[in-house]
């Protein structure tokens, strides 16, 4: 056929894998993400005013540097007191947690590409109206809008995942899997940084909204001009890759013939009950990072506008440097044989708990010594970054056919923290001195802890028989899941999948 000539053409100028390609425009899908989710961090310390609010130096907050201009310490026009911004903060995830198993599903389901950029499309342009709705309806209307950002952001995570699942072969899940995932870290790295230098050149607040919401229109055009949800539905996929994929994968499209969602053997896992308690801790931690982390620099160590963009960024450099890294030491760990997946997802998610879990307690004795805080406080971001090599991956080991949903369950749930870990912080801190946030870190020191133990103790990194659940002898839906017996065609197709996996 004449498609095929021109397509087989078009697919010459790639000199990257489309594979490659998906891999980096998820990416950019999470980093654009994340900068919209997390620009108002930096926004929002220059929208509330701040004179007469804070405790004074000897009351545990740091004193003003000399050399300092003392109009970056002023904030904005908007009398919000701390447990109200906590709110305003954490109303994002309102929206984020209600989209992740519907977004899995429909990915499952249509596919992962429209799915995705959606989803996607939907945040800029609530990112992008605002500064209009603020104007307009003060902190209501900004609680309303982030809600709806949430909405449209909870598909992200769990529409990748299905992606990953029918393009990404297991040999390169950790490689390719920390690459897309890190886009968090450089969304939050670039909505940091940039949001302190646009606040700090421009008058107002609205260009952070502007600037970000543009990106993820721009990112919404390239990315359904160059993705697609399987390679078999690919125009200009080269034939080679074709064959690799085929070898590696056994299809080059969705299982349409899947059965509905087996959510009993799902919901009664413990391998997958421990991928969620290692969620929870994972963003608990994060969240109070990524949300507050702004805040302790402008309120407590009284960093100026400029530099508090500079230094909040900095912890998520070193992390997405781990990330990378470490996702390529897993594979080369895993597929030469020197360590299971089992052990090493338990060994990278033991590492991005405790590590951070001492470094962020540490942080809050190091007083006003911001060199040591910023030092630390990087230290326990950059050692975060093993989270992704480990249990971030978890789901594509356990069910490769669900990933989306077990994706939609473990991040959903653990985007409840991103309700929760906000308010908290606002409600433990209204005077936001050292002490106060000493036992916010504290708290965050015991979660990481308590909830790695649980998956230590009972993760897996082993498909699990519900994959594939057509190939039961009993029904999905009904019967007790300890009883059920497994087809010998089950088990011949798990551990052809787990072979595949550990190759």
């Amino acid at each position: 056929m004449y498609s095929s000539g021109w397509q087989q053409r078009l697919s010459r100028f790639f000199i990257i894998p489309q594979r490659v390609i998906l891999a980096i425009m998820g990416f950019l899908a999470i980093m654009n993400a994340y900068t919209m989710r997390i620009s108002l961090s930096i926004a929002i310390t220059e929208m509330v005013n701040k004179t007469g609010s804070a405790a004074e130096p000897d009351d545990g907050v740091c004193p003003i540097d000399e050399s300092a201009n003392p109009e970056d310490f002023t904030g904005g026009e908007f009398d919000w007191d701390e447990e109200l911004q906590g709110i305003i903060l954490s109303s994002f995830y309102w929206g984020y947690v209600i989209t992740h198993i519907p977004g899995g599903m429909l990915a499952e389901k249509f596919g992962g590409k429209w799915t995705l950029s959606l989803g996607i499309l939907s945040t800029a342009f609530f990112t992008l109206i605002t500064p209009w709705a603020v104007e307009l309806g003060g902190s209501t209307a900004l609680i309303v809008i982030r809600v709806m950002m949430g909405l449209g952001e909870g598909t992200t995570f769990p529409a990748l995942s299905a992606l990953m699942a029918t393009w990404i072969p297991a040999k390169e899940r950790s490689k390719l899997g920390s690459l897309v995932f890190g886009g968090g870290q450089v969304g939050t790295i670039l909505g940091n940084l940039l949001s302190g230098v646009l606040l700090h050149n421009i008058d107002g607040w609205s260009s952070v909204f502007y600037f970000f919401g543009g990106l993820g229109v721009l990112w919404f055009v390239i990315f359904t001009l160059l993705c697609y949800s399987d390679p078999e539905s690919h125009p200009f996929i080269s034939e080679k890759e074709k064959a690799y994929l085929k070898q590696e994968l056994g299809t080059l499209e969705r299982d349409r013939t899947l059965p509905p969602t087996p959510w009993r053997y799902i919901l009664t896992s413990v391998p997958m009950m421990a991928l969620v308690c290692a969620q929870i801790g994972h963003d608990w931690g994060f969240f109070i990072m990524v949300t507050d982390l702004p805040k302790y620099m402008s309120d407590v160590l009284r960093f100026s506008i400029k530099d508090n963009g500079l230094y909040s960024s900095l912890p998520y450099l070193v992390m997405w440097i781990v990330s990378l890294s470490t996702g390529v030491l897993s594979d080369w760990l895993i597929t030469s044989g020197r360590m299971t997946i089992t052990f090493g997802r338990k060994l990278f998610t033991t590492i991005a708990s405790i590590g951070p879990a001492c470094f962020i307690v540490g942080a809050s004795y190091a007083g006003c010594e911001k060199a040591v805080v910023v030092m630390l406080f990087t230290f326990a971001m950059g050692l975060m970054g093993t989270f992704y090599p480990g249990m971030k991956v978890n789901p594509l080991d356990l069910s490769p056919n669900y990933a989306g949903t077990l994706m939609a369950i473990t991040n959903g749930i653990g985007a409840i923290t991103g309700i929760i870990a906000p308010y908290v912080v606002g409600v433990m801190t209204p005077n936001h001195t050292l002490e106060e946030w000493r036992i916010v870190f504290w708290i965050s020191f015991a979660i990481f802890n308590v909830t790695n133990l649980v998956y230590i103790i009972w993760a897996s990194g082993e498909v699990q028989p519900w994959n594939t659940p057509h190939l039961m002898n009993k029904s999905v839906e009904a019967g007790d899941s300890s009883n059920v017996d497994v087809d010998p065609a089950l088990a011949k197709k798990s551990v052809q999948s787990q072979d595949a996996i550990k190759q």
